[in-house]
């Protein structure tokens, strides 16, 4: 017993100790660093799901014409009247930015020689931002009226993640001390202090979760909540008997 104890407790040390700095290399304990911490490694988990309290609308105009010139007047005018809409409906500046501005080459299908260019497409995208979850189906009125032919979609995230997922952080290392004491029990020994906590590189800050790209004035939408989640390893130090 004693013998398969050090083995499973060393395997769990050797786990430990490439967990500690992750894509760095760790030289592989000793039998003799074995036997001085012997360790109980395991898994905690945790999550917390909460509303979300900001959502992103990505929506803009197009228009064809014959030059590009026409092309990116009309659109200018176009994203001007959408604009100017967004700040009638009391949407702050800092919360309105272009991510994307482009005019392209618009060409006739021709299979008996080169394509030919038919015009040009102008296209202007912005990202609103919504801080107050009851106004996102009305931001969505807006831009539709306004002249948007352009709905990209609607993400959703948590603004203030950090906070919610200190909580979960904590019941992580609970769940793991609760795993590591069944183990402690089943095994015969006592628990000691933590030698090595290493929380997963991309804890679950959901990223922004976009919902479906086609709108109409009036379309109800639904935020739903944000599962933030921990996952740590822990390794228990074994105390002598």
């Amino acid at each position: 017993m004693t013998m398969q104890l050090h083995t499973l407790t060393a395997a769990a040390l050797i786990l430990a100790t490439l967990g500690a700095a992750p894509g760095r290399a760790q030289p592989v304990p000793s039998p003799q660093q074995w036997q001085q911490q012997s360790a109980i490694t395991v898994i905690g988990e945790a999550q917390k799901s909460v509303p979300p309290d900001i959502a992103q609308v990505e929506a803009g105009v197009s228009n064809m014409a014959k030059t590009a010139r026409a092309a990116a007047e009309a659109n200018n005018n176009a994203m001007g009247k959408v604009l100017l809409e967004l700040r009638n409906a009391g949407i702050d500046a800092k919360d309105i930015q272009t991510s994307r501005l482009s005019i392209q080459p618009q060409y006739a299908s021709n299979r008996s020689g080169p394509s030919e260019i038919t015009g040009y497409l102008a296209s202007n995208l912005v990202t609103v931002q919504a801080r107050d979850m009851a106004r996102v189906a009305g931001l969505v009125d807006t831009l539709v009226v306004a002249g948007a032919n352009e709905i990209r979609g609607i993400s959703f995230r948590v603004a203030n993640s950090s906070k919610v997922l200190d909580d979960v952080r904590t019941e992580a290392i609970a769940d793991a001390r609760r795993k590591a004491e069944i183990y402690a029990r089943a095994a015969g020994v006592t628990l000691g202090a933590p030698l090595v906590i290493s929380e997963d590189a991309s804890p679950g800050v959901a990223p922004m979760r976009k919902m479906a790209t086609s709108f109409d004035a009036g379309a109800p939408v639904a935020a739903g909540q944000e599962t933030l989640s921990v996952t740590v390893m822990v390794s228990w130090a074994i105390k002598a008997p």
